[in-house]
């Protein structure tokens, strides 16, 4: 896997690790309101689903990354794993805009980083 590809997947990674960090211990911040659309009276109501999203994003993240690590061990499994996970958010970006269209910035980062680690990889 080219190094574009690399680098945008260890992006892809840490922008997982850190939003899922978000979710999972910080979505009760009214700073994070604008990313999270989450209310103080919603907060018991969404804890279950919010923190248990963040810690999926962060385990996802850290798959990613472990395929950057991987790819000079095994390039097969390095490359399987980034792209996985590359697919997966490119998959979750629309699906994001179509569940709350207010969040159409974050779908769109998510989604579009997702494709241009797939096309870098795959096209040089």
């Amino acid at each position: 896997m080219n190094a574009v590809a690399q680098v945008l997947a260890v992006l892809q990674a840490l922008t997982l690790i850190g939003v899922g960090a978000l979710e999972a211990f910080f979505y009760r911040n009214q700073r994070f309101h604008g990313i999270f659309l989450i209310k103080p009276e919603d907060y018991q109501a969404v804890r279950l689903w919010v923190v248990n999203v963040g810690v999926e994003n962060i385990l996802v993240g850290l798959g990613c990354l472990l395929g950057v690590i991987l790819l000079p061990v095994d390039e097969t499994v390095g490359r399987t794993l980034i792209l996985a996970v590359s697919t997966l958010h490119l998959v979750m970006g629309p699906t994001l805009a179509i569940t709350e269209p207010k969040l159409w910035r974050g779908a769109v980062a998510e989604g579009g980083l997702g494709l241009l680690v797939i096309v870098t990889a795959l096209a040089f």
